[in-house]
């Protein structure tokens, strides 16, 4: 009898042979079990050890980073070489000197990522504004913890934080800095994780400190009173939008608008950038620009260079003779990222665990902990008075009789017999004892042993003080409270970002579509060749002109201002404004669609819509006999794309697709001669552009789904004998009078 397998055998050996011989035994393993051992591992620590930053506003390589830098005797010394410390910060970060300059560059004053920069430079570090400047190696560069990191490490050696073993054990580490301001809501901070991100823009600081005061008195306070809005060291404009910032405050996600900040030079015709947005780079603004002229589109610069330099940051655009400046920055600002969208995800490690919060549960996480650093350091100073409390009480008994201690002293024949005889003669405690041992015997006088002894009510009173503070959380709140308002006095420093509360009407009026707005006929072939004519050139002349074995397919009247969709045979879709085209005549053959909009090579036109306000639903008919209705909303976007992937299904091939304003009825032909007639409203309409669809002509399997359009539009003069009852349906066989002369269109 076979022997019956073990279900519980997690792995097999097969011998695979090549070539040269016989390779060694191979364990095969499951997929599933793979991932759970290998790669969940790998998954979890790069999100706890390294992307995502926790509550004290650092990841990992910061923290280690600047507590090397304070071993280093960096916070109030001289500087000193990058290379010094990234060397010495590798004890506790092993993963590369470049990582760990990189990080030190991020954290510098000269490289301008952070409001208050935590590393005070000298020498090259590069711009956060610039993609091209690199920063000089760390053998040139030198550095000291700036200033503020007082605030970070302020009692770190107190108990205030706990502390763990580095990856060798030689040294230890702590496992957050204790802060004692707000630091994740003022250091911006992004980290890329393992199916999670986290994004974390900078707020000022004396906003952040008046905020974290508030929220200790009163948690329900309304927060958007104190953080008025994200602070940048890049400076720019914020564009104030309540309700998104209210989104970005309750729920910890959420995006708003910022935009360059610029001056105009009449005397010299030309515009200044001095600030822009910080998610982007000048050399991004400038290759976008340089397209935009390139395109046509823009057509008001002469030249535009970057004059940055030790100054600042600063892009020059030379105008042409009658340019509007405020319009031209309202086209760049639609155009490029000199206004950009800063994205936001609160995403913060709590107890090893990652949380996207709102601002107010910040807070509160942040209030929470930081109440368990005071009370830590407090509880430490409070042990430490008590001990010296306990050395000075045993001293007090010795000077009821000095002479009866220098006698025991005197008289002990064995130095380990001291501290046990003293304990004898005064009921004192070994601790007590030894202390009263190793007092210099010119100290041995009443004078000092009287000074002494006066502490102890001084200390009392201290030691009861320190015990209601660990006892009492409305007492430490004052005095983070009061900690906070030092910080901000110390430290905070004007907002960079200005807020702009009124450019809704004021860019209502710059950012008026200049497209002329005028009546149009347009046209496209089978092939893809299209036309736009204005109605007096169709007047003239109305003769339409194709290549040999081509013909009219698609036509629209419309405006100049309209959009054009153009679908390919790989699922995408191409927009364009009609105001894009040329207008042409009717005797030509008009702009090759693949060509004019930069098709990818290989791909061909199959179907085209117009709309100017993306109302409707697309139908789209598959051969396999499936429908899919999709909102022609979907292919709407806030940003001037001009292609959109996935633009319906790749299921099965496209053979016809309609765009309805309103529910109607449809006939679908089949290769096989059968015809289905069906009313639009059976379908439920779809947000997502790729849907498969659903079954409405149920097909042989030599048969396919050939023509669609709406049954106004065909020739069938029997509509009840193909109508469906339900679907799907086979439908009929056309009748020859429903045949026609004509085929069914697909318009």
């Amino acid at each position: 009898m076979a022997k019956k397998k073990d279900p519980q055998e997690g792995a097999k050996k097969v011998n695979n042979p090549n070539v040269m011989g016989l390779r060694p035994e191979v364990l095969e393993q499951p997929i599933t079990e793979t991932l759970e051992l290998n790669y969940m591992p790998y998954a979890m620590s790069v999100i706890v050890s390294r992307a995502i930053p926790e509550i004290d506003g650092f990841k990992p390589s910061h923290r280690k980073l600047l507590y090397t830098m304070y071993q280093m005797h960096l916070l109030g010394g001289a500087r000193t070489k990058s290379a010094n410390v990234v060397g010495q910060t590798m004890k506790l970060n092993p993963h590369g000197d470049a990582a760990i300059y990189d990080t030190m560059v991020r954290l510098s004053r000269g490289y301008g990522a952070l409001l208050h920069p935590l590393v005070d430079s000298k020498g090259n570090f590069g711009k956060v504004y610039s993609r091209d400047m690199a920063w000089a190696a760390s053998r040139y560069t030198e550095v000291r913890l700036d200033p503020i990191c007082a605030e970070l490490f302020r009692d770190i050696d107190q108990d205030t934080v706990d502390f763990v073993d580095n990856y060798d054990g030689s040294m230890q580490e702590p496992t957050l800095l204790p802060t004692t301001f707000p630091n994740v809501l003022v250091s911006a901070n992004q980290g890329i994780a393992v199916g999670m991100a986290s994004n974390l823009c900078g707020f000022n600081l004396a906003e952040v400190c008046d905020a974290a005061a508030a929220f200790l008195k009163d948690p329900k306070v309304n927060l958007m009173e104190y953080l008025k809005a994200p602070d940048f060291p890049t400076g720019g404009e914020l564009l104030y939008d309540e309700a998104a910032l209210r989104q970005i405050y309750d729920t910890g996600r959420g995006s708003f608008q910022v935009r360059a900040r610029w001056r105009y030079l009449k005397s010299e015709n030309l515009i200044e950038v001095y600030e822009i947005p910080y998610t982007t780079t000048v050399e991004a603004i400038m290759d976008k620009v340089a397209e935009l002229i390139k395109a046509g589109k823009i057509r008001e610069i002469a030249d535009m260079r970057d004059e940055t330099d030790l100054n600042g940051l600063k892009i020059t655009i030379d105008l042409k003779r009658g340019t509007d400046p405020d319009k031209l920055m309202a086209k760049l600002f639609k155009s490029t990222t000199l206004q950009d969208a800063c994205s936001c995800n609160f995403n913060i490690l709590i107890a090893g665990m990652p949380r996207v919060m709102s601002v107010g549960e910040i807070l509160e996480e942040w209030t929470a902990w930081r109440m368990d650093g005071v009370r830590r350091r407090t509880y430490f100073v409070m042990k430490k008075k008590q001990e010296k409390l306990h050395l000075l009480k045993g001293l007090k008994k010795i000077l009821l009789d000095i002479d009866r201690a220098i006698k025991i002293i005197r008289e002990t024949e064995e130095d380990a017999e001291v501290v046990p005889n003293l304990m004898i003669g005064f009921g004192i405690d070994n601790i007590q004892a030894e202390y009263v041992a190793d007092i210099k015997l010119r100290n041995i006088n009443k004078e000092y042993i009287l000074k002494r002894i006066e502490e102890v009510a001084g200390l009392e009173e201290e030691i009861a003080d320190l015990q209601d503070i660990v006892n009492n959380p409305g007492r430490i709140k004052k005095i983070i409270a009061t900690e906070l308002a030092a910080v901000k006095k110390k430290y905070a420093t004007p907002r960079r970002t200005e807020i702009v509360y009124d450019y809704q009407a004021a860019g209502a009026e710059a950012e008026e579509d200049e497209t002329p707005d005028y009546a149009v006929h347009v046209f496209c072939s089978k092939e893809g060749y299209f036309k736009k004519i204005t109605p007096q050139s169709l007047r003239m002349s109305s003769e339409q002109k194709y290549k040999e074995g081509d013909g009219p397919w698609l036509y629209w009247e419309g405006s100049n201002r309209d959009m054009l969709l153009v679908f390919t045979d790989q699922q995408q879709c191409y927009k364009a404004s009609l105001s894009e085209f040329d207008d042409a005549k009717a005797s030509v053959l008009g702009d090759f669609l693949p060509t004019k909009l930069g098709m990818d090579p290989g791909e061909g036109f199959v179907w085209a819509c117009l709309t100017s306000d993306y109302s409707g639903h697309l139908l789209f008919f598959f051969e396999n006999g499936k429908v899919a209705r999709v909102e022609l909303a979907a292919y709407q976007t806030q940003t001037k794309r001009r292609k959109l992937t996935g633009a319906y299904s790749d299921k099965s091939p496209l053979a016809a697709a309609l765009h309805i304003k309103e529910d109607l009825e449809v006939a679908v032909t089949s290769t096989e001669g059968r015809c289905l007639v069906f009313h639009t409203a059976a379908l439920s309409p779809k947000t997502t552009r790729s849907t498969q669809g659903v079954n409405v002509m149920n097909l042989k399997p030599r048969w396919k789904v050939e023509k669609a359009a709406p049954l106004a539009d065909t020739t069938v003069v029997n509509p009840a004998r193909y109508r469906a009852r339900s679907l799907p349906a086979a439908g009929a066989l056309l009748k020859e009078e429903d045949r026609g002369e004509e085929q069914i269109s697909l318009l």
